[in-house]
């Protein structure tokens, strides 16, 4: 039976004791939902829900990395935004890691009420190896 193994980089934001940063099992690689927290300051980027964005997803780069997978290798990723005022911002960010890739990943952009840290975005994905 395939046992699941831990990811953890210093290249991206620790985790809290509750969970982690990613988890491979079966030739897949989970992340853990990231906020545009910097992995140096550990503070939300500036600029807003872009700036938050490319954090969050070079975030995810550098744990699917870590991994030994790519963001090429999502095959799915779900966004939870504060307000969806900010859903063209937040893919202006995202054209900017995945206008090059094809196919795309299978996306969700979702609403929510809020956010850890008050953030304005958090994006978790799915990989495979």
């Amino acid at each position: 039976m395939a046992t699941k193994q831990e990811v953890s980089t210093s290249k991206a934001p620790a985790p809290l004791p509750q969970f982690s940063q990613a988890i491979k099992h079966n030739g897949m690689v989970y992340c853990s939902g990231n906020v545009g927290l910097s992995p140096e300051t550990r503070k939300l980027a500036e600029g807003g829900a872009t700036a938050e964005a490319r954090q969050a997803i070079a975030n995810l780069k550098a744990i699917l990395e870590e991994a030994g997978s790519s963001l090429a290798n999502i095959v799915k990723m779900n966004i939870f935004i504060t307000t969806m005022d900010d859903f063209g911002a937040i893919n202006k960010a995202y054209d900017e890691f995945f206008d090059s890739i094809s196919p795309k990943p299978c996306r969700t952009c979702v609403a929510v009420y809020q956010l850890p840290l008050g953030a304005k975005v958090e994006i978790e994905c799915t990989a495979f190896m």
